[in-house]
């Protein structure tokens, strides 16, 4: 729950915003409709103090126009659109370190139906699209406040060439059990070994958990499931102190709770990070135990000059012909999307 939630006038005046206004309304939060569309209040006496300022307040605005100018995300999917921006989580890893400007708010775009509508411009004739909404923030994290992913998923389950995906830490997926979803949103679920999240995702659901929501996303509606298409993104991935028995555990722990027909992928990521994004995460993490020390890694260079520190190829091979092969033991039927 966040501390304090504030709507700019525009996005009051929305319908969507409406809703979002009755229903954290109703839970009793502390509700601020600002004077003009300018956030404020959110810049502490340190940067320390201005994450917790940031992570702790909802912020209900109205999307930007470049947000309807959609950008590839490979390989995960073929465009990303954003419901909001910002993640109540405490990833001392956390990707969007870096990537995005400010402090950490999280953003709830309030012209969603807009966001939506727009999705069509970007249907390929002939073939399925796949957008992915989890970039930028998880979504499942904000919906008992927003609802925004159940909507999103409806608008797909009406879009035969236009297929969803999206990834949570977090295990409140009840709400979603009944959607009519026809099949075109994967639900995917952010797992790691427990050593590591239990470490490193503060404020997220424990693993046992993700993998008992999973469960519930995948079985058939008859059973009292979503019926779903389920997804597994194992991120990041870290050759941490007896990593293949942590690991192990975690595919022994999936065996036994997937144990019935359902579509299945895996997507595998080991862990990097940018110069600009350790920079980030010391400031908010300064007390962290994440391994960041670039002497151990080797530097991947994009088209744009830009650099990250990732394993060394040795260590990166020696992961992957593991988890490729537990994948192949442990879930048979799974589909391996890509190792990055």
């Amino acid at each position: 729950m966040p501390q304090r939630v504030t709507f700019t006038p525009e996005a009051f005046e929305q319908p969507y915003g409406q809703e979002i206004f009755a229903k954290v309304s109703q839970l009793d939060l502390p509700v601020e409709v600002l004077k003009n569309n300018r956030l404020t209040g959110i810049k502490g006496s340190t940067e320390r103090e201005t994450y917790k300022l940031a992570k702790s307040t909802l912020a209900v605005v109205t999307a930007p126009p470049s947000a309807m100018k959609l950008q590839p995300i490979p390989p995960s999917a073929d465009w990303q659109f954003h419901l909001a921006q910002g993640c109540p989580a405490h990833c001392q890893y956390c990707y969007l370190a870096g990537s995005l400007s400010g402090p950490p708010v999280i953003r709830v775009y309030a012209n969603l139906p807009a966001i939506l509508d727009n999705l069509a411009n970007y249907e390929q004739p002939g073939k399925v699209t796949s957008f992915e909404a989890s970039c930028y923030t998880d979504p499942l994290s904000i919906e008992h406040l927003t609802g925004g992913l159940a909507k999103t998923i409806d608008y797909f389950s009406n879009h035969p060439h236009a297929h969803l995906r999206f990834v949570s830490k977090f295990d409140a997926v009840d709400p979603l059990l009944p959607l009519q979803h026809n099949g075109r949103t994967r639900c995917r679920m952010s797992l790691n070994a427990e050593a590591v999240s239990k470490r490193l995702e503060g404020g997220t659901s424990s693993i046992p958990e993700r993998i008992a929501a999973l469960r519930k996303l995948a079985l058939p509606k008859e059973e009292g499931g979503g019926g779903y298409p389920i997804g597994i993104v194992l991120a990041p991935i870290m050759p941490i102190p007896d990593w293949r028995q942590h690991y192990s555990h975690l595919f022994v722990q999936l065996e036994q709770q997937l144990n019935f027909p359902c579509d299945l992928t895996f997507e595998l990521i080991s862990h990097r990070f940018t110069p600009g994004s350790k920079d980030v995460l010391m400031e908010w993490y300064p007390n962290t135990s994440l391994d960041m020390n670039e002497e151990n890694r080797t530097i991947k260079r994009n088209k744009f000059g830009g650099i990250k520190f990732v394993y060394p190829k040795e260590t990166m091979k020696e992961l992957r012909d593991f988890f490729e092969a537990e994948i192949s033991r442990r879930c048979p039927k799974a589909e391996v999307l890509y190792w990055t």
